[in-house]
């Protein structure tokens, strides 16, 4: 993917962005040739159309593509499965977000995966670097974003807690980073019950874990990302049916994305002191597993009765959003597969953002916007709260309502940030269901680019 960019200096066909709006004028403006061949062509500039137009020799030298009434982003994605194999090169002179977003739609454009398929050799087009590219986090994000789609759509067979957890010592060792990890029983004797009680009833050797990634100078500001590992989610004894299961490989998306995010900030080495926490399970049916109305201590000390073993997730990262309060970061943000109320709500391109600071929720809504990343902001309505009230223990995990699922299961996890701190929950799909230019049908990837934006402009020091 990253491969398909490459320097100025060799033959290229030009490529020329054409919008519906004033086409007629432009193609007067242009040389006679050009004009003839368009009006021949029935070139309208629409969306993603292409019009190859010829030298006086025949050769076509220059590609016009249409870009509709809007500049799109992801139309650059479109063009390399759809050009024939060469190098093309922009003409136009292009400010540096939308040269940014011409090269990283190309390098998109050309992701495939296929690590279970016989592998055909591909020739792709390659684009020459725009001018004003930021080449460096334009890297960066293909690369987050590609990792994250592999270890999304890799079978939970070979992506278990052990899995992910050597995913994460990839990534950290790739970046000098340190990186622990506490398996099995060890999670009870260093106070993760919850994590524990989630993935105990998984096999030998997918024993649940907690993954602890460090890095960066202790004297810049603290990032702290959270990420839900849930390897796979049968519901437990509370079993999901079967197409309620088949897409759960994806309920670690998560996790995935906070190490996506997590190699950006490092590969562009951003100053800031990064702290990944992942708690990692598979929630397994077993004579072992949790069952509902079982009550759990939590690391904090609050006692937890399960509503319902379907609802694990909020579980495993009340534990960790606990023990990543302890640093009192600047910034906590965690990313989570956690309800199915807000993909009703908001669909599967939507994550649906809940935040306890508001100037920092309009930041990131901003940012989703500018980076075309986009999230919608829902809220931890309080009084809501009572539908977690439970008679037996301090708090239950869920309740029978059919109502606010997404917004209980945000102030379920509310209880477990300390106060004081700066916290974004993003619930995410981490799915696409159908191709589109850049975005295969699988895993995807949902306000990674947006909550670096973010960390770029108000929490990095330069």
């Amino acid at each position: 993917m990253l491969e398909v960019m490459i320097e100025d200096g060799e033959p290229a066909t030009l490529l020329v962005p054409v919008g519906k709006k004033g086409l007629t004028a432009w193609a007067h403006a242009q040389p006679a040739l050009w004009a003839e061949w368009i009006k021949a062509a029935k070139f309208k500039g629409d969306a993603g159309s292409l019009c190859p137009v010829p030298d006086q020799f025949g050769k076509p030298t220059v590609m016009l593509v249409g870009i509709g009434n809007d500049d799109e982003p992801w139309l650059w994605a479109s063009l390399p499965g759809r050009l024939p194999a060469g190098t093309y090169k922009l003409n136009l002179p292009m400010d540096r977000k939308r040269s940014d977003w011409a090269a990283l739609g190309w390098m998109l454009g050309t992701y495939v995966f296929d690590r279970y398929k016989k592998r055909e050799v591909k020739e792709w087009p390659r684009l020459v670097w725009p001018d004003q590219c930021d080449r460096a986090y334009v890297l960066a994000a293909a690369a987050a974003v590609g990792m994250v789609r592999d270890l999304i759509n890799t079978p939970a067979a070979d992506m278990g807690p052990a899995e992910l957890a050597e995913a994460a010592r990839d990534v950290g060792n790739r970046f000098n980073a340190t990186t622990t990890v506490i398996a099995g029983t060890d999670l009870l004797a260093q106070n993760y019950p919850m994590i524990y009680a989630v993935g105990q009833a998984a096999a030998p050797g997918r024993e649940p874990r907690l993954i602890d990634l460090t890095w960066g100078d202790d004297s810049h500001p603290k990032v702290t990302l959270v990420g839900k590992g849930v390897c796979f989610d049968t519901g437990g004894l509370d079993l999901k049916n079967s197409s309620g299961m088949k897409l759960m490989k994806k309920d670690m998306g998560g996790a995935a994305h906070v190490l996506g995010l997590a190699a950006m900030i490092m590969a562009l080495n951003a100053p800031v002191r990064l702290r990944v926490l992942i708690p990692a399970v598979e929630n397994a049916v077993g004579g072992n597993a949790m069952r509902p109305l079982d009550v759990l201590r939590s690391r904090k000390g609050t006692t937890v009765e399960v509503g319902n073993t379907d609802a694990e997730g909020r579980l495993i990262l009340a534990d960790a959003l606990w023990e990543a309060g302890t640093e009192k970061p600047d910034l906590l943000i965690d990313f989570a597969t956690l309800t199915g109320a807000a993909r009703s709500a908001l669909g599967t391109d939507l994550p649906a953002l809940f935040c306890n600071n508001t100037p920092l929720a309009n930041r990131l809504v901003a940012a989703g916007e500018s980076e075309h990343d986009p999230m919608w902001r829902m809220p931890l309505y309080a009084p809501y709260r009572r539908m977690l009230d439970s008679k037996v223990a301090d708090l239950a995990s869920a309740n029978d309502s059919p109502y606010a699922g997404a917004i209980t299961a945000a102030l379920f996890l509310q209880e477990f940030v300390p106060p004081g701190i700066a916290w974004a929950h993003l619930d995410i799909m981490a799915w696409n269901a159908s191709t589109r230019p850049g975005r295969p049908e699988g895993g995807d990837v949902l306000g990674l680019r947006a909550v670096y934006f973010v960390l770029s402009q108000h929490y990095i020091k330069n």
